[in-house]
């Protein structure tokens, strides 16, 4: 059966509102000024409170006392203790360690929300059906009742904005936000770039249900200039400079934690046994990711801008410009502008790639330029005795 889609988004009515496409088709791109809206999106600009439409999300409910042990038994993260009003983000895994699904979780104390990219729900949802035994769980689609509204906070701490607080869906007593963990390396978890200050330390990215009938309310509340809109185009600019990789855009079928980081936000190493768990620890302990993560700085001199899915290849060496190796060393994942830094990218590239290579992106329009900075490091892995590097905030306990 094929997924259904969700409806048609109430912030497209708003004046400038261009629709987004592909996976994320049904919510807006941009509102006429996507450089504009980013730096409101990320205070750089004094604006009212920013939301971002991320509506066609899915959402699965999981309540009953055995739900947090279950889920825990067959994902990556330690979510046994996960406390009423905590966030977390997990992986399921194939059994040979692939990512197959990438859960944002938050629990009320009653009811497990995990929120999911456009297109997981129905497959999710399945899966968990098929997995659930005898044990005291409920799972259902959430997806048509509650809406997913993103945000970014000034502060870890930062409450949400009066009018979206007005209208957000709760549970348990407490209102259903989730809580990116991404600024942290959380506790059982490791980080493999190799760096002091993690550019991602103050990604404090939010995303709460709201139930569908009251997104007119926020529709009116932008109106009235109560609130501010910034389309996808935007928060995916600062994601991609804040190094976070995302299920729709980093993950192919080979894909595993270790490639992209993943390992600092959404896997414990020290927990018991899930699916896929094996790959895990012998990639970690004893051997290396075959691929790894870079973020490419892009020349826009030509004013050509790569799209995901075109392959990264050495760049022309020599006084001559001979051709570099012949064959392609990655791919890029995720394209942006960024309002600083111009054009950037996030990039699949092979382990043994030499950090310094000068490379290009093949292009349908030429090669464009690219400078790579390492997120998962060559060296990543084997690290049985190796301290891991912590980002400025510490580690995140639960």
């Amino acid at each position: 059966m094929a997924e259904v889609a969700a409806p048609a988004s109430a912030f497209l009515s708003l004046p400038g509102a261009v629709a987004a496409a592909g996976a994320d088709a049904g919510i807006p791109s941009h509102y006429g000024n996507p450089l504009v809206e980013q730096r409101m999106l990320a205070g750089v600009v004094p604006s009212a409170p920013v939301i971002v439409d991320l509506s066609h999300r899915g959402v699965v409910s999981v309540s009953g006392p055995d739900r947090l042990s279950w889920l825990d038994s067959v994902t990556s993260q330690s979510l046994r203790g996960l406390a009423p009003g905590d966030s977390a983000e997990t992986l399921l895994l194939s059994v040979n360690g692939r990512i197959e699904h990438a859960i944002r979780v938050f629990d009320d104390g009653e009811t497990a929300w995990l929120l999911v990219d456009a297109g997981e729900t129905e497959s999710l949802e399945a899966w968990l059906q098929r997995m659930r035994f005898m044990l005291r769980v409920e799972i259902a689609d959430r997806s048509a009742e509650f809406a997913t509204v993103g945000w970014l906070a000034g502060a870890p701490d930062a409450p949400a904005s009066p009018a979206l607080a007005a209208v957000a869906a709760a549970g348990g007593g407490h209102p259903l936000t989730w809580a990116d963990p991404w600024p942290e390396v959380v506790a059982g978890g490791v980080q493999y770039a190799q760096v002091d200050e993690h550019p991602g330390a103050d990604w404090f990215w939010r995303e709460t249900l709201v139930p569908r009938e009251k997104l007119p309310e926020l529709v009116a509340a932008v109106q009235s200039g109560e609130l501010a809109v910034a389309g996808l185009l935007a928060a995916e600019a600062l994601r991609v400079a804040a190094w976070r990789p995302r299920l729709s855009t980093e993950v192919d079928e080979r894909s595993i934690p270790h490639e992209l980081d993943w390992m600092r936000s959404a896997v414990h190493l020290d927990k018991g046994c899930y699916r896929g768990q094996e790959t895990v620890a012998k990639v970690h302990n004893l051997g290396h990711p075959p691929r790894r993560l870079v973020f490419l700085q892009l020349d826009g001199s030509d004013a050509v801008l790569p799209a995901a899915g075109d392959e990264v290849f050495l760049a022309p060496t020599g006084a001559a410009g001979e051709a570099g190796a012949p064959d392609a060393v990655g791919h890029v994942t995720s394209v942006a502008i960024h309002h600083e830094w111009g054009p950037v990218a996030l990039a699949v590239v092979k382990r043994q790639l030499d950090p310094e290579a000068g490379l290009v992106v093949r292009t349908a329009d030429g090669d464009v330029a690219a400078t790579a900075e390492s997120i998962v490091s060559p060296e990543a892995g084997a690290a049985v005795g190796r301290v891991p590097r912590l980002p400025r905030l510490g580690a995140r306990r639960r």
